[in-house]
């Protein structure tokens, strides 16, 4: 899959602006500010349906205009694949496929998988949970529309369940039937996700620690651990024990909402214990490692967009990761720099076509 060209009308700092892509590696170079990392969310938007960096839509039109048009035309198993995401203001976004309305943003979800690095990555290590669960369902969501419906079911069930939580307390009253009904759908749900984010930790460490270590060139000892609620009992009975605790707080403190992935470098926390290298080598080995399952679960091969990413790493972890993507196992790269020249050599050491934007 490769995108062939996308056009911008009034989004983010762009009034109107047209990029045709090569099919390997397309660069965007330039000063800070001049709208490299707006190109990059342009593509992301038209795959998911909405912004890497800001996902309040109505913040990514132009200042002064009232709405924005992203449009991409990609292709994919050799057909074409027209995408066009519009928004006014005080309307609902529209997204059409090959002229056809999306009835539910969510069926778009992996039809264009795509792997995007970037420094605000950094947010999975210094973040609480909900930043690393999104970046697990993200993963899972582009290869398992099942999985998608069932975490929107969930987390449905579970705003329900919380305000029947807080009628209660409001009007000194409970209903233990209604409660239970809940904490079944909940139950059927939250298994389900439990076990799919299982699945995909097994299938996704291998990955991960083969990737860090071709970045990083050590056999530095890195860890990725699930923790979930339901690895000591089923979530209904959790639910049940858990209830009078819930009606104090006012909402549902057990569930796969809960869950959290702990990175770990030597056994502990990379967030206290990892350098500066280390941390953005394990982010970008995470990355990599999403590429490579998305690939292998998708049947195809996802677009690769990476925003500054050498920047603050040494030659050593640079040239290893260039080795990296100088691969056949990737397809279309897209790269964000500041530094024109360090582009231009990199881009020359991996002996693909490619192009430069400067913007």
């Amino acid at each position: 899959m490769f995108l062939q060209k996308v056009s911008l009308v009034h989004y983010k700092n762009f009034e109107s602006r047209e990029f045709e892509f090569d099919k390997k590696i397309n660069c965007l170079v330039g000063n800070n500010g001049v709208g490299k990392t707006n190109v990059l969310d342009a593509i992301y938007h038209l795959c998911f349906g909405k912004g890497y960096f800001n996902p309040v839509s109505t913040q990514n039109i132009r200042h002064g205009e009232d709405f924005f048009v992203l449009e991409g035309v990609f292709e994919k198993d050799g057909h074409a694949e027209k995408i066009v995401c519009s928004l006014k203001k005080g309307a609902k976004k529209v997204i059409k496929r090959n002229g056809k309305v999306y009835e539910r943003l969510s069926d778009h979800i992996g039809l264009l998988p795509l792997v995007i690095i970037s420094p605000a990555d950094r947010d999975l290590i210094i973040e609480g949970s909900d930043t690393r669960r999104k970046f697990m369902d993200g993963v899972i969501s582009q290869a398992d529309k099942a999985y998608l419906q069932a975490l929107i079911n969930y987390n449905k069930v579970l705003m329900q369940r919380n305000s029947l939580l807080k009628y209660f307390a409001a009007n000194h009253t409970f209903d233990p039937a209604t409660i239970s009904v809940y904490n079944k759908q909940l139950h059927t749900y939250g298994s389900e996700i439990y076990k799919k984010r299982e699945l995909f930790i097994n299938a996704f460490l291998p990955l991960f620690g083969q990737q860090y270590r071709a970045i990083s060139g050590r056999q530095e000892e890195i860890g990725l651990v699930y923790e979930s609620q339901l690895k000591e009992e089923g979530l209904e009975q959790l639910l049940e024990k858990g209830l009078e605790r819930d009606r104090t707080l006012q909402y549902t403190s057990w569930g796969i909402h809960k869950d959290d992935l702990k990175f770990e470098i030597a056994g502990y926390p990379i967030k206290k214990f990892g350098s500066q290298g280390q941390q953005k080598s394990y982010l970008i080995a995470l990355k990599f490692a999403q590429f490579h399952l998305l690939k292998q679960q998708a049947g195809t091969t996802p677009l690769l967009l990476m925003d500054d990413v050498f920047d603050k790493l040494d030659e050593e972890r640079v040239s290893h990761i260039i080795g990296m993507v100088d691969d056949e196992n990737f397809g279309q790269i897209f790269l964000s720099d500041t530094h024109p020249e360090r582009t231009e050599t990199i881009v020359k050491n991996i002996h693909q076509s490619y192009k430069i934007f400067t913007l």
